[in-house]
């Protein structure tokens, strides 16, 4: 469904791949995480056949796909399973187009928007965050700290690059921005770049625009040309 909002990386001489992770219907966290690294080590094991270079690979996407991908940027060693052992899950950049990265903020903005009678969920399992982690409802703020970026920024991360609208009724600005002081707060800031979307809403064509794909193909550029 991306093809056309990517189209402009492969003109600029990259090799696109679009991954599938399983949603939230088909498994919980972490699962989409460990498919995204499988996807990753996958790429590396054939980077010959695709005439990649393994040494040089990014991960973008939006919403959900956006937190799939910090949490990939964080370079860690959780969740990489024996699939495609012995290659690297590793990435050098990230970008997130508004993503939840903050799986307990988006939960307790969910709840204050239950006290509404007419809101669409009534139960926290109910909602996006809830559906993802599953389990038992009463400890699951604390479970969700797994799926929160924050918890797992360090020194090997990956440089991101960060958008979010100022007009995103799902995911809150205030989660990117967040996130975005906590990594400058870690000594990393040099690692982030955010850019707040005026307008933007969630997935919006402000995303889109040329405007948007030359900061995000000049990022790219910078992290992942080969030196």
């Amino acid at each position: 469904m991306m093809v056309a909002e990517v189209q402009y990386l492969v003109e600029a001489g990259y090799i696109v791949a679009s991954m599938y992770y399983r949603g939230s219907h088909q498994a919980h966290y972490p699962e989409q995480l460990k498919d995204v690294k499988t996807v990753l080590r996958f790429l590396r094991a054939h980077a010959g056949e695709y005439d990649i270079d393994p040494q040089y690979i990014g991960v973008m996407g939006r919403s959900a796909g956006g937190h799939l991908s910090l949490m990939a940027a964080m370079n860690t060693e959780s969740y990489d399973t024996d699939e495609w052992a012995g290659f690297s899950s590793k990435v050098q950049a990230a970008y997130d187009l508004f993503g939840p990265a903050d799986i307990v903020t988006l939960m307790e903005n969910d709840e204050i928007q239950m006290r509404n009678p007419g809101h669409r969920w009534k139960k926290i399992e109910d909602t996006h965050a809830g559906a993802l982690l599953g389990g038992d409802p009463a400890i699951m703020k604390e479970r969700a700290k797994e799926a929160c970026v924050k918890y797992f920024i360090n020194h090997e991360m990956a440089p991101v690059l960060i958008m979010h609208g100022d007009n995103d009724p799902l995911v809150p600005l205030t989660i990117s921005e967040d996130i975005y002081n906590d990594i400058c707060r870690a000594g990393l800031e040099y690692r982030v770049d955010f850019y707040v979307v005026k307008n933007g809403g969630h997935g919006t064509p402000e995303f889109f625009q040329p405007e948007t794909q030359q900061i995000s193909l000049g990022f790219f550029n910078r992290q992942l040309r080969a030196k």
